[in-house]
């Protein structure tokens, strides 16, 4: 067995279609074990004897889309992988924050770009790329009264196969996972 987390974009905590409990729901009734849920933002964990990650992804999809009406995309990495991005440390010094909140964004292709174009926002800055987890990581300043558009910037550049987490959930994720 091995154990992942499934990132699902689009998911609105307000929805009734879309809360952790029916979420979690269509993971159990696929038959994967060990299913839980972190924070109401699309965040499910689980174990499953697969290791087809891309057949894994579009057999949860659909069974969402099925069963709940959830068209967006799932996007899943294993423990491994976001153990090694958590232990790579790429935010040496810096404490997630208003004004250093800290995010990736994976991506659901099968690797990750390996250049980011320039964002112009003295507000964002991309600190690296993180191959083997397939994730962009960024830095945002959210202190100020104007928050950079920078989720909206990275769909524009490499279309909607992407999601993005504070490095906060990413943690909680793993710990979750165990």
């Amino acid at each position: 067995m091995t154990s992942y987390a499934a990132l699902l974009r689009g998911i609105a905590p307000s929805n009734p279609q879309m809360t952790n409990d029916k979420l979690r729901g269509v993971f159990s009734g696929l038959g994967f074990t060990d299913v839980g849920s972190v924070v109401a933002s699309g965040n499910i964990v689980f174990s499953a004897p697969e290791t087809d990650v891309p057949a894994l992804e579009d057999r949860i999809q659909q069974a969402l889309n099925a069963e709940l009406g959830i068209p967006g995309g799932t996007i899943i990495r294993s423990r491994e992988e976001l153990r090694a991005l958590v232990d790579a440390d790429p935010f040496p010094g810096l404490t997630h924050g208003r004004g250093t909140y800290l995010i990736a964004t994976f991506f659901k292709a099968t690797e990750a770009p390996t250049e980011i174009p320039d964002f112009d926002d003295p507000l964002a800055r991309v600190v690296g790329i993180d191959r083997d987890a397939r994730a962009v990581l960024a830095i945002v300043d959210n202190s100020t009264g104007k928050t950079p558009d920078f989720m909206a910037w990275l769909e524009k550049q490499y279309g909607k196969d992407i999601t993005t987490r504070t490095w906060l959930t990413i943690q909680r994720i793993l710990k979750k996972m165990g």
